[in-house]
């Protein structure tokens, strides 16, 4: 399949970029004991506190949405960023993972302490992680996927 439009390989990337993030807290969680629903509660949680874990399968859905709009975010966000700064899609392996952090420490710092959930301790080995998958795995897609955008927007083949 040939994505023939920047818009369409932006939310492309947006649900890769939030399956990938995705799975990394399901499995993190499982090895803990906690399930995959309870994972997407706990995002759901930022807009209904509490309240989410009650919630069934509506606020596992509802967390599944607000998990590939902030990943969708992400790419876009960087994309807008890309053509202003085209730099950052000349060298995606080293800009996508830079990025990344930077959208780690974001959430993190700002909008997670914003949230319904509010400032919450974090264990050396979930930072490990979370700087880890935002790198690799969020930051480093978010950036192939942007420079393919720009590429068709430019009329040239990635």
């Amino acid at each position: 399949m040939k994505l023939r439009t920047p818009g369409l390989v932006l939310v492309l990337g947006g649900l890769t970029v939030a399956l990938v993030d995705g799975l990394d807290a399901v499995i993190l969680a499982r090895t803990r004991g906690v399930g995959a629903g309870r994972v997407f509660q706990g995002i759901a949680s930022g807009l209904l506190g509490r309240a989410s874990f009650d919630g069934g399968a509506a606020s596992v859905a509802l967390g599944v949405a607000i998990h590939v709009t902030i990943a969708t975010a992400a790419v876009v966000v960087l994309y807008g960023a890309a053509l202003r700064w085209p730099t950052l899609t000349r060298r995606p392996v080293l800009a996508g993972p830079c990025y990344g952090v930077l959208v780690y420490l974001f959430m993190n710092l700002v909008v997670i302490p914003l949230s319904a959930i509010g400032l919450r301790p974090v264990s050396r080995p979930q930072l490990v992680n979370g700087l880890l998958i935002h790198a690799l795995g969020v930051g480093l897609p978010a950036a192939l996927f942007v420079r393919h955008a720009l590429s068709i927007g430019r009329g040239r083949r990635a």
